[in-house]
Parts: C-alpha cells; sequence; structure tokens
C-alpha cells in the first residue's frame, strides 16, 4: 500500500469522496444533507489517498479547526478493502501530518449510524468529546479527539 500526500483537487480523491457521498447519503438517510453541508471539499489542502496495486483504495483529509486543532474529514475506504488495515493507515499518516504542522490534537464527527468508523477511533485512541462546533446538541453525532 502506497499514502499519497495531495489536496483536494486529485481526481482520484475526488471519486473516492464521490463513492462515500452516495453511501452515506443511505446510511445518513434524511440527516445526509445536514451533514453533507459541513463536508464540502473546498479548504482541504492536506489530503491522502491510499493505493494498493496503484487502484484507490481510500483517503482521508484535514481541515484547521483552530490554532491547536486539524479535523479529520471525508475518512472513507472502498468496500473490497475493508479489514486490511487502509483506513488506519490512513488515521495514523493524518495524526503525524497534524502533529508535523504543529497542532496538538484530532477533532473529528461521525454520524452514530458510522459503526465501523467509531469502532476505528476507538481502537486508534480517540476519546468522546462534547459535540463541537456546527455538532453541538445534534443528537445523532458522536465528536471525539485525540492529543498528538
Amino acid at each position: 500500500m502506497r499514502l499519497e500526500h495531495t489536496d483536494s483537487h486529485h481526481s482520484d480523491f475526488k471519486l473516492l469522496v464521490k463513492e462515500l457521498d452516495n453511501t452515506l447519503a443511505v446510511t445518513d438517510g434524511d440527516d445526509h444533507a445536514f451533514y453533507d453541508q459541513f463536508n464540502k471539499l473546498n479548504h482541504l489542502n492536506n489530503v491522502i489517498v491510499a493505493y494498493e496495486d496503484g487502484i484507490p483504495v481510500g483517503c482521508g483529509a484535514l481541515k484547521k479547526y483552530d490554532t491547536q486543532s486539524m479535523e479529520i474529514k471525508r475518512m472513507y475506504t472502498r468496500n473490497n478493502y475493508r479489514g486490511k488495515g487502509i483506513a488506519s493507515s490512513i488515521l495514523n499518516e493524518l495524526e503525524n501530518w497534524t502533529a508535523a504542522l504543529g497542532f496538538k490534537r484530532c477533532i473529528l464527527e461521525t454520524g452514530v449510524n458510522q459503526r465501523e468508523a467509531i469502532a476505528l477511533y476507538k481502537k486508534s485512541g480517540y476519546e468522546l468529546i462534547k459535540n463541537y462546533g456546527p455538532y453541538a446538541g445534534v443528537e445523532n453525532s458522536f465528536c471525539f479527539e485525540k492529543k498528538v
């Protein structure tokens, strides 16, 4: 597996995000439009695309949240490639990138129906925090943080 650092203009990232959005439209149901407004590709200068045998198989991105925090966005692994540690590798690389940029923590939001994502974040040392920013008071959201 190869991890490529890029930005949101990368064609393989756009392809993977389109697949992610199609998946989330189903799992989020009626809440999809609410969440979608916070997941636009603009201002994502720190993107990782994972490749296996030259095929784009997963992605993740960072977005500056505040002076201490980067927010993890657009985490996705194609169905056929799940269970191989790809998401963990992407997440770890995003955490390393966050630290290299001088930030102290990663934060993220995921939906209550995203069981695989929740398990990944907990396994990776993320702790549940009070819902932040646009997710404050949203019952269908879980927010997490990890110091890097």
